[in-house]
């Protein structure tokens, strides 16, 4: 009942954020001078009958205020609207959405597996060569520009045709079984992965490390020593659990870092993602998808949070010393 109670309160608390942004995202974009049917008057596929419902759904003949509400009611009832295409803004955000979360999943999976024992290396082999090496790579990798990058990497693959340049799948998945499907997606991913891992990794590794040497210079780790513990114990059954979680709590910003980040290399690699529809909605002025975007980006931004806390109170016996006391 406790991690139910505190998952309700964290949800509650986000609520007010949720509006705010809302609000900030929403005067911002309208009080541009910006025509936000101006793509869709343009499209000769659009009717007056759906531009009449537009109007009447977004309220443009009413204050801007009025208009927040209706669009804030609109969107609680996930009644989005359409894209300057014509299209669903719910059918587009459902197309892209599954797309950003598994990129993004899976490096966060491989930055972790891969970051947290390099962390532990770096720490425990401190000022040896493969410390210094770890340093120097780390510190590359923090210092190259996603977009940049990216770009050498589309590079490569166009060079050596090792992998596809573009996409998330090929001209002819649907004819493949399922197997094929899987493999021709993780071909795709690679060189994605490889630029998103590469950055996400640098930053994760260098705390990691950090957070080691921090918990291994403490007194409790120097008496567990002092007993006569092998290293490999006072490693992995004490210092560890105390270094990793300050990680655990920034969970839930390398998420927001990654999906801000993740925008511009879907960009250069065309891969149908939230982050890259974002862009494109921005450079069209298609004012129904970024909004829509935006909040959805928000929302799952929050939800990233949210579960970094409730794994912080599933392996911090005093986080939940601390919610009990609440």
């Amino acid at each position: 009942m406790g991690l139910l109670r505190f998952t309700a309160k964290r949800i509650l608390q986000v609520i007010p954020l949720l509006i705010i942004v809302s609000m900030i995202s929403f005067f911002i974009i309208r009080l541009a001078p910006i025509d936000p049917l101006a793509e869709l008057r343009i499209n000769p596929s659009i009717s007056e009958e759906t531009l009449q419902k537009e109007v009447k759904r977004l309220k443009l003949d009413k204050p801007i205020a009025v208009q927040y509400l209706y669009w804030a009611k609109s969107f609680v009832q996930l009644d989005l609207g359409y894209t300057s295409d014509g299209e669903k803004v719910s059918v587009k955000l459902k197309e892209r959405i599954p797309n950003t979360l598994l990129l993004t999943l899976v490096v966060i999976f491989m930055t972790w597996i891969t970051g947290i024992p390099l962390g532990i290396l770096a720490a425990v082999k401190k000022e040896t060569a493969l410390d210094r090496l770890l340093t120097v790579f780390s510190s590359i990798g923090m210092a190259i520009p996603s977009f940049f990058f990216a770009i050498l990497m589309l590079m490569f693959a166009v060079k050596t045709g090792w992998f596809p340049a573009g996409g998330l799948t090929s001209y002819n998945y649907n004819d493949m079984n399922f197997i094929g499907k899987i493999c021709d997606i993780s071909r795709h991913l690679v060189l994605p992965v490889i630029v998103l891992f590469t950055i996400s990794l640098s930053g994760l590794q260098r705390q990691m490390r950090a957070n080691m040497l921090e918990v291994l210079d403490s007194d409790y780790i120097k008496f567990a020593r002092a007993k006569g513990l092998s290293e490999w114990k006072v490693i992995f059954k004490h210092a560890l659990r105390n270094a990793v979680n300050p990680l655990i709590t920034l969970l839930g910003f390398e998420f927001a870092g990654l999906l801000s980040g993740a925008a511009l290399t879907e960009y250069v690699f065309q891969y149908p993602g939230l982050g890259r529809l974002i862009l494109e909605a921005v450079m069209k002025s298609d004012i129904n998808l970024v909004m829509a975007s935006l909040m959805m980006g928000t929302i799952m931004l929050v939800a990233g949070n949210l579960i970094a806390d409730i794994l912080l109170l599933l392996t911090d016996p005093r986080t939940r010393k601390s919610q009990e006391a609440k």
